[in-house]
């Protein structure tokens, strides 16, 4: 029988420096990994089109959340540098009103080319997290339009923040970002569009018979909504029929982590190689060569 989980990070230098080994998948990771000993702590995704000010709202959430004398670890998801994969826009500068809290903790994160908004290792990266007793953990993504659903299966609570002019985009996004928000939030709600936006969001959750989901309303510069937010995912995490979202969460998180463990290895240089060779033969099929992968002949 496997031993039992029982390493507990109590220190952020301790927690910073954790991350750091498994993002970078240092000897041992895996060990590490299995060693810890997870808190039940909410995780939060704040998601949206680029613009939308998704920052500026996370930050008047946390000041508030701060106040309080909250615990929060913070994920920023940044776009990632093309010549060394490393974040880009950085943590501080998006957060200089908390950064010095010893409450808060930052990390960014790059996407290195993720299409989904999101970090590669970020499902590891926030089980590190919760083996620090925080109360909340939030994760901010970096604004890449239709493909950043993925934080819907990384997210107990998933916020989508749009703005007053983006009723064109929102129509284009029915397919992605529309399916999965808790909570959508309007910002810049002072603006003489936001009414409109607000019953064009109704009306789509109308239509596709989410009534529940809330439609808020924001100021972030003004700290505007805030409170009225946080009432919102505080209510939808302590819920009961969440439950059944956390398990296949769970699910949905344990498969790709199974995915990527047998995907090691794997040679996509020499996968090329083959397909060049193999693309210019007669009667060429893409799905016999990839079939020849996955049930090698035995000899």
């Amino acid at each position: 029988m496997p031993a039992q989980n029982t390493t507990i990070l109590s220190d952020f230098k301790t927690l910073a420096r954790t991350i750091s080994l498994v993002e970078n998948e240092a000897q041992g990771f895996e060990s590490i990994l299995g060693s810890l000993m997870s808190h039940q702590i909410p995780v939060i995704g704040f998601t949206g089109p680029p613009g939308a000010g998704k920052s500026t709202l996370l930050n008047a959430v946390i000041g508030y959340l701060l106040d309080e004398g909250k615990k929060v670890g913070l994920i920023l998801v940044d776009p990632s540098s093309p010549f060394n994969l490393g974040a880009v826009l950085g943590d501080r500068l998006r957060m200089t009103a908390h950064f010095t809290n010893p409450n808060l903790f930052i990390r960014s994160l790059a996407s290195r080319g993720s299409l989904g908004g999101l970090s590669d290792k970020i499902i590891e990266v926030v089980e590190v997290m919760k083996a620090y007793p925080f109360d909340y953990i939030f994760i901010e993504t970096v604004g890449v339009g239709q493909s950043e659903v993925e934080i819907a299966g990384l997210a107990d609570t998933t916020v989508v923040v749009l703005v007053p002019e983006a009723g064109d985009s929102v129509q284009a996004m029915k397919a992605g970002l529309m399916e999965i928000a808790d909570i959508f939030v309007v910002n810049k709600a002072d603006r003489p569009e936001a009414e409109a936006m607000i019953n064009f969001l109704s009306l789509q959750l109308h239509i596709s018979g989410r009534d529940h989901i809330p439609v808020l309303r924001t100021v972030a510069v003004e700290s505007k909504g805030v409170r009225e937010l946080i009432a919102a995912f505080m209510q939808i995490t302590a819920s009961k029929g969440n439950e059944e979202r956390r398990i296949s969460l769970m699910a949905d998180k344990a498969y790709k982590i199974i995915q990527r463990h047998r995907m090691r290895g794997f040679d996509k240089k020499a996968l090329r190689e083959d397909l060049i060779h193999a693309a210019g033969s007669p009667g060429f099929s893409l799905y016999r060569f990839t079939h020849g992968y996955l049930d090698p002949p035995k000899g």
